[in-house]
């Protein structure tokens, strides 16, 4: 298949703006085979979860909007492969339920927040983009666009300050590098050296608008240059790719050499938000969509590991249909679960209980 003519804003991503290109297997490098399942059945579990959801969309169950993660696995198991939970601390933002799973938030907790459930990791308050894991370092996630940025920069504040040793992570999209508070916090990481890791998922699109009718390039880590943040590009469908690009990341900050910039880039499968995928808020994808599909971070993995011998076409047909299950088992279980009880919102809104 011929590849697309890139514009001179595009080359500043190269080949990876080309949705024709990519397709093949990942390079496993020396990483050992548990370790690489074991991302393999995180990011399956991701799909199988985004899936599942947009099927709750669907049919009317899910009332809360949801924007949803699949194509997108690689970066958020990626980079929690690099973290040391809950010592690292994590923020998302409204396409989280992916940082939630990577960093291994409950996925049962995840259903019955997403159908407003009081087991749920935010019982039941705050839906699909509210959740939280304090218990492996996720702090929270928010809807609006870019205000965990300078959460993480100060968490990483904290950790310089307590001695942890510890980094923070802000997880958010292409068009958060349009919000002025994204400018702030990299000025002050920079200035500072603090150990926080801006993690860019750019999947070229924020809301309906293509990032060719936001921003002059199509790269952003032209804003970690301006910035004096370290950075790099990674494909962000390269699982491995960018485990050891956050691994680098997580050594800098330790090591007291301040802050980094990682744009992964990617591409979401579903439109902004809900659960059709032909189109984006209005905006027809379905030309590049399915050359995006082919560079879809599972597969790549999945056969790789085949070659490699490290599991048999049976494994990896095993692995999908556990996570399947896990995930069917999760969806009955919150919908049997119960609601919030009606005092619940003065409860969680002041302290020492209901008024």
């Amino acid at each position: 298949m011929q590849s697309i003519e890139l514009t001179s804003a595009a080359r500043a991503l190269g080949l990876l703006a080309d949705p024709a290109q990519g397709h093949a297997p990942v390079a496993l490098g020396s990483r050992p085979p548990e370790a690489l399942v074991a991302m393999l059945r995180s990011m399956m579990l991701i799909r199988a979860a985004e899936n599942g959801i947009a099927e709750l969309v669907r049919t009317g169950e899910a009332r809360c909007p949801c924007h949803l993660a699949a194509g997108q696995e690689a970066c958020a198991v990626g980079v929690a492969a690099a973290l040391d939970t809950p010592r690292d601390k994590s923020f998302g933002a409204h396409r989280s339920h992916g940082h939630y799973l990577a960093v291994g938030g409950d996925l049962d907790a995840l259903l019955a927040e997403v159908l407003g459930k009081e087991t749920g990791c935010s019982h039941g308050m705050g839906g699909s983009m509210h959740l939280v894991s304090p218990e492996h370092g996720l702090l929270g996630t928010v809807p609006i666009v870019g205000a965990t940025i300078p959460i993480a920069t100060g968490a990483a504040l904290a950790a310089r300050l307590d001695g942890s040793g510890g980094v923070s992570v802000s997880f958010f999209g292409d068009g958060a590098t349009e919000e002025g508070v994204f400018h702030e916090s990299m000025n002050l990481a920079a200035t500072m050296a603090l150990p926080v890791l801006f993690v860019c998922e750019n999947n070229l699109f924020s809301s309906h608008l293509h990032i060719s009718l936001r921003q002059p390039d199509w790269s952003t880590a032209r804003y970690a240059e301006a910035h004096k943040v370290a950075w790099e590009v990674v494909d962000g469908n390269d699982v491995v790719a960018v485990a050891d690009a956050a691994e680098r990341a997580v050594a800098r900050g330790r090591a007291g050499h301040g802050p980094t910039f990682l744009e992964l880039v990617t591409y979401r499968w579903y439109g902004h938000v809900g659960p059709r995928d032909d189109q984006d808020v209005g905006v027809k994808r379905d030309g590049e969509l399915p050359l995006w599909k082919r560079r879809d971070p599972i597969r790549r993995l999945e056969e790789a590991l085949v070659a490699s011998g490290a599991l048999e076409p049976g494994d990896v047909a095993s692995l999908r249909q556990a996570v399947d299950a896990d995930v069917e088992r999760a969806v009955e279980l919150a919908r049997r679960a119960p609601y919030p009880q009606a005092d619940a919102t003065a409860k969680y809104l002041y302290t020492g209980g209901t008024r």
